[in-house]
């Protein structure tokens, strides 16, 4: 093992990182435990927006550095299917934190760091071992318990948990061996112990616990198991497992037919997991099967793939679970989970929102499970000439909200903004065999079905943010099909005849649809209505009055006290500020490169609200000098 590297400041103390998290900071991924992503911060306003400008600027690659090559699939989770163009590096999606006048970060350049948030200047620096690489997502802090002190948790793309003294950068030898622990063990491994099995998102503490998802294959069915798992976070020992395939005698193992669990893997978080703090229960948002194309090797609407979960924080015990998808064949996960208050009939209802790859938002009460809004189970397509697919016959649909994104594809639908690109989709379509689709539509062997939402999601790991005072969830949506058709591989199942692609232009990064293909939306969680919708990114090569097309987004909103909308996420390269109470845009900036993450805002040691957001560069086109952490302030 190469010896890690620690670049301390001068004068850095350890009772720098001793107090308690406090309100002006962003203290975890979502700034709180439940994903509210709420600041009550409100020095900048809808009124002075418009004034914010660049108050410094940190640049993540060191000198003489490269970033870590990107992992192919099969080892690759769905929250990297960002539809970009083709990359040998992976961006950075991090949202970084600020505790106590330290901001905390993973980089793509198998760092992380803590910065001064005033100005950005390096406190000290953590180089991983053997080229890992972190968690893309971020990292969490830990206030410490008892005698132990704060400390930054992240995995590794390697499949280890580490911990660092928040405010030295050095491995706390206590935990696992010399900071260090291997998340690959016999139990997840399946017996396969070269299967992938890492993390790409942060993980989530809850007094002496730190509990973790994880990132599994997608491809084949065979591999590490995607069980969500607590360690103690002053040793590092196993605490609970909760087995997200079910094992025999356990809730849920008949939905798999025969052995068809056994060695399972994908069934996974690789997403964030939320917490009720005061209840201590644990939600996790758990994604789709491995293959998650074809379902012939599964039978069953197979639990708990698909499936928000709440479990007892301190046990990993079962409590209850929904299923938003069953037996899924489209790779619709389940990405997306915020604690919210709903007020209905003269009560507040403790709620969780939660919302699947096709962007039906299900608001469920968080103690219970049971739907707040009604839920139907509506028929759907089933035909497929799959010779050993079963399809599920009916699929769980909210009645309020309606869906947020477009659910199907017709060719009365095709784009006609230009007559070039109107040529180009016509082409692809009898080049692709591209079929109409209706929602849930099977996958066909014959033909391209143009799936709506497409791989990346009409919602993806990005997720929403909710302003309880205006009982408003506000979230990203993207409108992007996928051309998808299975073909039969040599060892009798089935894969994607042309791997992950997109019903798009691929060149000008104009999809086949009419527009918007992008949006912000607000919905009123008291009323299951949409309370405004706002077409989110501009298409800059096309002539002006075309451009406010909406763009394709990975990442999510943040809130603010004001009343303000932050968001980044297009593809557009910039960042924008909305109002929430109406949705209108209030302020623009364009950067060098995208902002494929969520951006967080703070009040600095000086008084000054700033707002911060990481853009990546490594893609063609864009350079590598752009993967900086970019903050704003008022002047």
């Amino acid at each position: 093992m190469k010896r890690t590297i620690v670049i301390a400041a001068a004068g850095a103390l350890m009772t720098a990182c001793t107090s308690a998290p406090v309100s002006v900071d962003w203290p975890t991924y979502h700034r709180d435990a439940g994903g509210t992503r709420f600041s009550p911060l409100d020095q900048i306003t809808p009124a002075n927006v418009s004034k914010l400008q660049v108050a410094w600027t940190y640049h993540m690659k060191p000198p003489s550095a490269t970033p870590t090559p990107a992992p192919q699939p099969p080892s690759s989770d769905a929250g990297d299917e960002i539809p970009m163009r083709r990359s040998r590096f992976i961006p950075s999606e991090a949202t970084p934190l600020v505790v106590n006048g330290r901001m905390f970060l993973s980089t793509p350049y198998g760092r992380v760091v803590a910065l001064d948030p005033d100005n950005g200047s390096e406190l000290w620096v953590y180089e991983l071992p053997n080229h890992d690489q972190p968690s893309t997502r971020g990292v969490e802090y830990w206030p410490g318990v008892d005698a132990a002190e704060p400390a930054i948790f992240f995995g590794t793309r390697s499949g280890k948990l580490i911990k660092l003294s928040a405010a030295t950068g050095k491995p706390i030898a206590s935990f696992g061996k010399d900071g260090l622990l291997d998340m690959k063990t016999p139990e997840v491994m399946n017996g396969a112990p070269r299967a992938p099995l890492g993390m790409s998102s942060p993980p989530l503490t809850y007094k002496n616990l730190v509990i973790t998802g994880s990132r599994v294959q997608e491809t084949p069915s065979l591999g590490a198991a995607g069980d969500v798992r607590a360690w103690d976070a002053r040793t590092g020992q196993l605490v609970w497992t909760f087995h997200t395939v079910p094992r025999p005698g356990e809730f849920g193992h008949d939905t798999w037919a025969g052995d068809s669990w056994r060695n399972r893997s994908g069934v996974n978080v690789w997403t964030s997991l939320v917490l009720d703090a005061e209840r201590g229960i644990v939600y996790l948002p758990v994604g789709a099967p491995a293959f998650d194309r074809w379902g012939g090797d599964r039978e069953g609407a197979n639990l708990f793939s698909n499936s928000i979960v709440a479990v007892e924080a301190a046990t990993g015990k079962y409590l209850w679970h929904f299923q938003t998808v069953h037996h899924d064949i489209w790779d619709l996960d389940l990405p997306a989970a915020t604690l919210v208050d709903v007020k209905k009939n003269g009560k507040t209802i403790p709620a969780i929102a939660v919302m699947n790859k096709t962007a039906m938002l299900f608001l469920l009460d968080r103690v219970t499970g049971k739907p707040i809004y009604e839920i139907k189970e509506v028929p759907v397509p089933t035909q497929t000439d799959i010779p050993d697919e079963t399809p599920w016959p009916t699929q769980p649909m909210p009645v309020a909200p309606p869906p947020l994104a477009q659910l199907e594809f017709k060719t009365s639908d095709l784009a006609n903004l230009t007559p070039e690109h109107r040529a180009y989709c016509e082409q692809l379509i009898r080049e692709k065999n591209i079929v109409e689709s209706r929602a849930f539509q099977p996958l066909r062997g014959d033909s391209a079905v143009a799936s709506f939402p497409g791989s990346l999601g009409g919602v993806d790991w990005g997720g929403g943010a909710f302003d309880a005072r205006l009982g408003y969830f506000v979230v990203n949506i993207n409108e992007l099909a996928s051309p998808q058709q299975l073909a039969k591989r040599p060892d009798g199942s089935w894969g994607l005849k042309d791997g992950y692609v997109y019903f798009w232009n691929h060149e000008t990064r104009l999809p086949c649809q009419q527009p918007p293909w992008g949006s912000l939306v607000a919905v009123d969680v008291n009323t299951g209505t949409i309370a405004w919708r706002s077409t989110l990114g501009v298409s800059d090569n096309l002539p002006d009055h075309l451009k406010n097309t909406g763009r394709i987004s990975a990442g999510g909103p943040i809130l603010t006290a004001s009343g303000l909308t932050f968001i980044g996420a297009t593809d557009d390269n910039r960042i924008r500020a909305f109002d929430t109470r109406t949705g209108a845009e209030l302020w623009t900036f364009k950067l060098p490169a995208s902002i494929y993450a969520t951006p967080i805002t703070y009040r600095g040691k000086g008084g000054k609200q700033f707002v911060a957001a990481v853009n990546t560069g490594g893609f063609a086109g864009s350079p590598v000098e752009s993967d900086t952490v970019t903050t704003f302030a008022l002047p």
